[in-house]
């Protein structure tokens, strides 16, 4: 089971790089004006998207086999869940937005993507303290 945690934390560690990475070139892409640059950030946007698909199934699939071999072993084990499926929904969010971007659909300012942007490190933080201290 240590090799299945090993891989577990590698592929979260992963897909949040991307769910840090990608509202923040949404940031800058709601402050562009100019096409050339939009049509560069809609690349990468769409790019890192993608990417970020497969590193999302592995995350929940090595973190599904855990839970499997461990069990739910405490009640700190349902707001973390609830967490995770708040971050898929963010994930996929975050995919209808790239996609708003793609199709000159934006209607929202850079502020509003800045706030967007700190919601996976909120979830984070209360993940990783739902994980280690075990409150309840």
């Amino acid at each position: 089971m240590l090799w299945v945690k090993a891989f577990h934390i590698i592929f979260v560690t992963s897909w949040f790089a991307g769910l840090f990475y990608l509202p923040r070139l949404l940031v800058n892409h709601a402050m562009v004006t100019d096409a050339t640059t939009s049509e560069r950030l809609k690349l990468m946007e769409r790019k890192l998207y993608r990417f970020m698909f497969p590193l999302a199934v592995l995350a929940l699939g090595f973190g599904l086999w855990l839970w499997l071999g461990y069990g739910v072993t405490g009640k700190w084990m349902h707001p973390k869940l609830t967490l995770v499926a708040v971050l898929v929904a963010y994930h996929f969010y975050c995919g209808k937005l790239v996609n708003d971007f793609k199709h000159d659909r934006n209607t929202r300012s850079h502020i509003w993507y800045r706030w967007f942007n700190e919601l996976p490190v909120v979830a984070l933080t209360i993940i990783v303290i739902l994980v280690v201290v075990k409150p309840f």
